[in-house]
């Protein structure tokens, strides 16, 4: 039986965001509020400018539209209107008023902190959809909501939950839904981050990168250490599917500029699997809860192209969670959890 929440609260879901369309303008709009955050480059201002302005939006922009116009559907942005269509169902199951905010791009977290006060929300569950934590994502999006909260209004946070039984049972049905019956490995490629941001999100200054096998090395960093929580997270799917270790493995995608990242690539595992007798291949994304250009283009496009060039036969991509029921009641009894 579903117990309601408190009166008057209501849920703010954020996801990152997305361009309001696949035109150039509005890609270069959208990545210049992206790349000149702090969260995400950490450079000082000026030389964060100059970078941006500089070195990337005369040139990326036209790609990355291009990129963004071959997912582009008749109703919008898949990562907007599968993220609205999840708060829908989420608003259902928890019989309470949920909005959708992105933290770059439309609608803006201050329009639905607007849009919740109007309903009478007195008190607001923030839920950034990020099962793992990164300032990149989580901090950037908790700041947000602080400088747009009036001063009347309460809020309460969900953390990232890459560790709850909700998260990674829902991922691991939809993975065993979804696998064919010829498979030989499963990829789990999560978006990648520059190392220095590991060291930075690392309280103790002395742990993550910097010991052997830091991320199973229990200590105080794991709670804001991205890497950690993904192996935490690729662990507890596995178990849930009953899969061993040598059945499946992690990389990371989506890397950008000459920093090192996270490692190993996403696009070298790719392309060296097949070489190593994978030739079915099933991926799954468990970093984001939505399917959007990372999952659709880089992963389902591009990372098919390169797979089945290096000689593999067979690739197969994993929706993300999106509005799936197991997810929307799962992701319902963490909201309650958190008011």
């Amino acid at each position: 039986m579903n117990h309601e929440l408190k009166p008057n609260s209501g849920i703010l879901l954020i996801n990152l965001g997305t361009p309001d369309s696949a035109d150039v303008a509005d890609v270069r709009r959208y990545l210049g509020q992206f790349l000149m955050d702090p969260f995400v480059l950490s450079a000082p201002t000026i030389i964060r400018a100059l970078i941006v302005y500089g070195f990337i939006l005369p040139f990326r922009p036209n790609k990355s539209a291009e990129a963004y116009a071959s997912i582009w559907t008749d109703e919008g942005s898949p990562l907007l209107t599968g993220s609205q269509r999840l708060a829908d169902e989420l608003a259902a199951e928890l019989q309470a008023p949920v909005v959708l905010s992105m933290r770059y791009g439309n609608p803006s977290i201050q329009a639905g902190i607007e849009e919740l006060a109007g309903q009478g929300v007195e008190h607001v569950i923030v839920v950034p959809l990020y099962a793992q934590h990164a300032d990149s994502t989580v901090t950037t999006s908790l700041r947000a909501v602080e400088a747009a909260l009036p001063a009347t209004m309460q809020h309460s946070v969900l953390p990232p939950f890459y560790g709850a039984d909700e998260h990674s049972q829902a991922w691991g049905e939809l993975i065993k839904q979804h696998l064919p019956e010829q498979w030989d490995h499963l990829l789990l490629s999560y978006h990648g981050l520059p190392e220095q941001h590991l060291r930075k999100a690392d309280p103790t200054k002395n742990h993550c990168l910097q010991q052997e096998d830091c991320c199973y090395q229990q200590s105080p960093a794991h709670k804001t250490c991205y890497r950690h929580q993904v192996y935490a997270t690729s662990a507890n799917i596995a178990a849930h599917i009953g899969l061993s270790e040598d059945q499946y493995s992690v990389s990371f995608q989506s890397r950008l500029g000459p920093l090192p990242w996270l490692s190993p690539y996403t696009d070298k595992v790719l392309a060296e699997l097949p070489d190593q007798g994978v030739k079915n291949l099933v991926v799954a994304s468990p970093a984001f809860v939505v399917d959007n250009l990372e999952t659709l283009e880089e992963i389902g496009m591009q990372g098919q192209e390169t797979f089945l060039e290096a000689g593999g036969e067979s690739f197969h991509l994993v929706p993300c969670l999106n509005a799936d029921p197991l997810w929307v009641s799962g992701l319902a009894r963490l909201c309650r959890g958190a008011a």
